[in-house]
């Protein structure tokens, strides 16, 4: 058998104009496709955008909670530590009088006077401060005026003795110091 070499020749293409694919009626669908893109792309933009605020709204929530939670914390260790302080001072009170009374014993007073400061000293550490109230302006937020004296010696208003010490603890009222008050005639 013989092969034949016929050159191969391609079928003519219609080259008239009712050939061409009419470009009107396949972009419509390429433009629909294209504005639903950009239609998806800004709503997951905005979508994107709304849970960057929530993600940083939560976070500064978390963080206030957790300054929150820390100061309250705080507050507690310092009620806790003031009602463990307040049983103290009567005995401060105590070892206050016993320092006023006429000992005959020097030594045992020294010792009394070492014992006192060092448990002054030991509450100074812990933050309890005693409120200095003898000679100065009568504060009803420091001072409970237990009696007063009509006299001109002194300014109107002023503290004359101190019959009990008060004390603060860190910078609050622990307990007020009971006083005699001037008061002019």
């Amino acid at each position: 058998m013989a092969i034949e070499n016929k050159p191969i020749v391609d079928d003519p293409v219609d080259s008239g104009p009712s050939a061409l694919p009419e470009p009107p009626a396949e972009a419509e669908p390429v433009e629909e496709a294209l504005l639903a893109l950009v239609s998806e792309r800004d709503r997951l933009a905005g979508e994107k955008a709304e849970l960057q605020d929530q993600l940083l709204r939560l976070r500064a929530e978390f963080d206030n909670f957790r300054k929150r939670e820390e100061r309250e914390r705080m507050e507690f260790a310092e009620f806790a530590a003031m009602e463990a302080i307040k049983p103290l001072l009567p005995v401060l009170d105590d070892f206050e009088r016993a320092l006023k009374a006429d000992s005959r014993d020097s030594e045992y007073a020294k010792g009394v006077e070492l014992i006192y400061q060092g448990l002054l000293d030991t509450l100074k550490k812990l933050g309890v401060e005693p409120i200095v109230a003898e000679g100065g302006p009568f504060d009803p937020n420091l001072h409970h005026a237990v009696e007063t004296i009509k006299t001109g010696d002194f300014e109107d208003h002023t503290v004359v003795s101190e019959y009990q010490r008060g004390y603060n603890f860190k910078g609050r009222l622990l307990r007020p110091a009971m006083v005699r008050v001037a008061v002019r005639p």
